[in-house]
């Protein structure tokens, strides 16, 4: 991928991330080529591809994620326990009980309050990066960059030709995945040379609507190239279009544009039908994907209504926004939503026969052996927490006390008064009431 500098994401940490899966796209891309003898050269196949190779290289981190729920959920009643315990408490003797405890019970079924959120930050970063791959496709495809190379010098011998390009970008107004837009493109063409201007060019007529292209076939623009425009268009159509679509287009782009087009009406209206499905099957598979999705119980009303306010507008929210990006992001999100509901299926299944019995007992024996190599013996955590807990519950006896009234004090005293009266002979009970008497006969004279 020499020359790639601009039209690549830059970005510090998903940068690199980018250019791995790019890479990797971009041989899946020249991979089908070669094997089909050049007949199939497919952005929408590639993309499904290495879509269905992240997500099996991310199964055993989803396998885990759903074990680690699963777990929690069964955990929730003796976490609600503890927590029932200690409430009100906040002590430090209390605080350091609860903590004890909750790692014992952390330790029973071998999660940890971070487990779920670790395997996120791995998986996040990837997902993210392939979303900025599949947004940019000449920066990573060395086959799809190429098919511009002829036009673009084409065009730089052209006079006028930054002009031109700004008033492309006006007429159809988009933007490039460069920050190209009609307000700043021509300044941005006027400073730039070599790999940097090439890139800013291959970007526009990357994103270049089909009417632009159309545009560009009539003659309306760069006159005396239409032979080059041709060429480079037949290409695209080869490797950038699906089903009839554009997947450079926005879904409502070829709506607003074809639905009611006057030539060929029945040809538009199947494009722009099938425009429609992108929305209408993202929201359909997100949905699949939550139904699919193991729901956690944990007796908290307002969450459960919460994740359940969540699930039903994250499927409307991916209705709504494939309108407005490019058909190519759409297929990404379907297929990625196909292959996630395929695999909570079969890991749903592999979760249900899970033995949790014998999972949070392998799970005791690793803490065990872990404790016993930071030299803590097995009862000492136990032991800790039941000093602390009597530790708790003597200054409730104290202010049980404080409480009383001045009646039922000396109800208690007259109680108390009454078994030491009754102690055994030589008793320390018998010996505090001689002590007592003599005291009281002392204090009379």
């Amino acid at each position: 991928m020499s020359g790639i500098v601009l039209t690549a994401y830059p970005g510090s940490i998903l940068g690199p991330v980018a250019k791995f899966l790019g890479w990797i796209m971009n041989g899946i891309y020249n991979g089908i080529s070669s094997i089909t003898g050049g007949r199939v050269e497919s952005v929408v196949l590639s993309i499904v591809i290495v879509t269905i190779i992240i997500y099996m290289c991310l199964l055993p981190l989803t396998i885990k994620q759903q074990k680690f729920s699963k777990l929690s959920q069964k955990m929730q009643p003796e976490m609600q326990a503890i927590q029932a315990k200690y409430k009100n408490k906040k002590d430090q003797a209390s605080m350091m009980a609860m903590q004890q405890e909750t790692q014992m019970l952390y330790d029973k079924y071998g999660i940890s309050p971070m487990g779920s959120c670790v395997q996120l930050i791995i998986q996040m970063p990837i997902l993210l990066a392939l979303y900025r791959v599949f947004y940019n496709i000449p920066a990573y495809l060395d086959g799809v960059k190429g098919s511009f190379t002829n036009l673009v010098t084409q065009i730089q011998s052209t006079s006028g030709y930054t002009d031109t390009l700004g008033e492309l970008m006006s007429k159809f107004n988009f933007t490039t995945s460069s920050g190209l837009t009609s307000s700043n493109v021509v300044d941005k063409l006027s400073n730039a040379s070599g790999d940097t201007l090439s890139n800013y060019i291959i970007d526009i007529l990357y994103k270049l609507p089909s009417k632009g292209w159309d545009a560009l076939l009539d003659g309306k623009y760069f006159d005396g190239l239409q032979s080059s425009v041709e060429s480079t268009h037949n290409a695209l159509q080869h490797f950038n279009y699906f089903l009839g679509l554009n997947i450079s287009d926005t879904p409502w782009y070829i709506i607003k544009n074809n639905f009611f087009a006057k030539d060929k009406p029945e040809m538009w209206l199947l494009i722009g039908i099938l425009a429609l499905l992108i929305p209408v099957l993202s929201y359909l598979t997100q949905l699949l994907n939550i139904k699919l999705m193991p729901q956690a119980s944990n007796g908290n009303d307002q969450m459960a209504n919460q994740m359940k306010t969540m699930n039903m507008l994250m499927p409307l929210m991916s209705f709504f926004i494939c309108f407005t990006v490019p058909v190519g992001l759409g297929i990404y999100w379907i297929s990625s939503a196909v292959v996630r509901g395929l695999q909570q299926f079969f890991v749903n299944k592999h979760i249900e026969n899970l033995d949790l019995e014998e999972v949070m007992k392998k799970n005791q024996e690793k803490a065990k052996k872990k404790r016993e190599k930071m030299g803590i013996a097995e009862n000492q955590i136990s032991n800790a927490a039941k000093i602390n807990t009597r530790k708790i519950d003597e200054p409730k006896k104290e202010e049980k006390k404080s409480n009383m009234s001045e009646a039922q004090r000396e109800l208690e005293l007259e109680k108390a008064n009454a078994a030491k009266s009754k102690a055994k002979a030589g008793s320390m009970a018998a010996k505090a009431n001689m002590v007592r008497d003599f005291n009281e006969k002392n204090s009379r004279k």
